[in-house]
């Protein structure tokens, strides 16, 4: 969790409990009291109406909120675009996720921000990729979030076919296609396959650990070094 996140599950927990302990904190965020101590310092430090001591618990005083998030015009047009482009680029599913992140923002917005991010003329008309692409994206997400194994059955531009095992690392998009970065176990290297170009996919229900010299930070790394 990042510590922006911590900060402000904190703030939810002392807002909706009477009394809460650093402890009861750092095993519901698993953290080190220590590390909840400095959160709430600085969280008072900040100006939060935190009341309490360690050894007794904390409270946050009644009638405080959140200040509403406060973006720029241009902050605001990059939310929208970047929503839209999602829309038009990805998986259904992560297309609806992005609208309704955009949603949930333009809530939090003061009154005068508010329909602000639907009337930005930046676009990204249409949707741009395919069911089968927009499909196996979805496959090639969940396994690699969940570190699975894919066996993966691929087509060259030349025409060319292949069967082989690979490790996901992650989703690449290249301004018009997708391409799935991944540890070959046929070459024994670092492989990429376009999307559009994958005639078969299967999610194993085999994992893979993650090795040094073989994971997403050393595929980068490898690629810069070129």
């Amino acid at each position: 969790m990042r510590r922006a996140d911590r900060l402000f599950q904190i703030v939810q927990f002392l807002r909706t409990r009477r009394v809460t302990t650093a402890h009861w904190l750092s095993e519901k965020l698993e953290v080190s009291e220590r590390t909840i101590y400095r959160d709430i310092k600085d969280l008072m430090i900040s100006g939060v109406n935190i009341e309490g001591e360690a050894g007794i618990g904390y409270v946050v005083r009644k009638g405080f909120d959140l200040p509403p998030l406060m973006f720029t015009n241009e902050e605001i047009q990059a939310l929208s675009l970047g929503a839209r482009l999602v829309e038009s680029w990805a998986d259904n599913a992560l297309s609806t996720a992005a609208l309704s992140a955009v949603s949930k923002i333009e809530n939090s917005l003061p009154e005068e921000s508010k329909g602000h991010l639907e009337k930005t003329l930046l676009f990204s008309p249409f949707n741009r990729i395919s069911a089968e692409v927009s499909a196996t994206m979805v496959e090639v997400r969940f396994a690699a979030d969940n570190l699975r194994k894919v066996n993966l059955q691929y087509q060259r531009a030349d025409g060319e076919s292949s069967d082989r095992i690979i490790w996901p690392l992650g989703l690449f998009f290249w301004g018009s296609a997708w391409t799935i970065a991944g540890w070959c176990e046929l070459r024994e290297d670092f492989r990429i396959f376009r999307l559009d170009r994958v005639i078969g996919l299967c999610v194993l229900d085999i994992n893979f650990k993650k090795e040094k010299g073989k994971g997403l930070e050393d595929l980068i790394a490898r690629e810069k070094s070129r």
